[in-house]
């Protein structure tokens, strides 16, 4: 059957982004869409530096979870590769806007990245991420509140960490991109800045976490330097946390990062 959201690729080709559509991307699905209330940003967690190495598993799935497992993916030069116009599993549980059916409300895109620090967010894939939200949400109707972290969106809250930058900082740029496109021909818009890129200490770190970012929080903490987020690290922020009178859950968000001086 072919599903519902059949223009995604033209949608993203109309705002001058670079799109390959995957053989048989209108008849794959774990079946129909609801109705579309916005997007769902992700991380690939690859530490393939490919430019969308992640494409197979995002179409096929894995052992776990059947694919399709997002919409769209999103290469590191910012090619769009469409995979899938119908229901995707890539949201699991969790409430946005008021938006807790995530993946029959939201399209999922995957944006190839590790993640964990130790990989920047390349301009031109994050200017391409910018840009590729503003045009599906134009298409929908929706305000920039509604692209959403995985991070944000995953319950319980700290679940998820992706993707790994400022989300508030990417809406700002979303927002900026629908209205320029919103203004009246001739009229002048403000200039819009590439996407900003932010330091991934900003994510959010919980027991399970591997990489750089748990590296620097370590480092912070003055406890043992190995980049895992293991009894340990977790005993430690615990008691930083209640030391600082923040809620000691182990969950280091912006109020713990700020705690420790970043």
């Amino acid at each position: 059957m072919s599903y519902a959201l059949f223009w995604l690729a033209d949608v993203l080709r109309a705002a001058g982004l670079k799109v390959v559509e995957q053989p048989g991307w209108k008849d794959r699905g774990r079946g129909a869409m609801g109705s579309v209330k916005g997007v769902l940003c992700h991380h690939t967690a690859s530490r393939s530096k490919a430019n969308a190495p992640s494409l197979g598993i995002v179409q096929d799935g894995r052992a776990d979870l059947p694919g399709p497992l997002s919409q769209l993916v999103l290469g590191r030069d910012g090619t769009w590769f469409v995979v899938a116009a119908g229901r995707c599993n890539h949201a699991g549980k969790g409430a946005w806007q008021g938006v807790t059916a995530g993946n029959t409300s939201l399209i999922g895109i995957e944006a190839e990245n590790a993640g964990d620090g130790s990989e920047p967010w390349p301009a031109e894939q994050m200017d391409s991420y910018a840009r590729g939200c503003a045009a599906i949400l134009l298409h929908i109707g929706a305000d920039d509140v509604m692209c959403a972290g995985h991070k944000e969106f995953a319950l319980p809250r700290g679940r998820k960490i992706d993707p790994s930058f400022d989300m508030i900082a990417f809406r700002e740029d979303v927002e900026d991109i629908m209205d320029a496109s919103r203004a009246p021909i001739g009229q002048p818009s403000r200039p819009i800045e590439p996407a900003k890129l932010v330091d991934p200490r900003r994510a959010m770190l919980r027991k399970g976490d591997q990489g750089n970012s748990v590296r620097e929080l370590q480092t912070k903490l003055g406890i043992t330097v190995d980049g895992a987020f293991g009894p340990a690290t977790d005993r430690a922020v615990k008691a930083f946390q209640a030391k600082h009178g923040l809620v000691a859950d182990g969950l280091v968000g912006p109020a713990t990062w700020a705690a420790l001086g970043e």
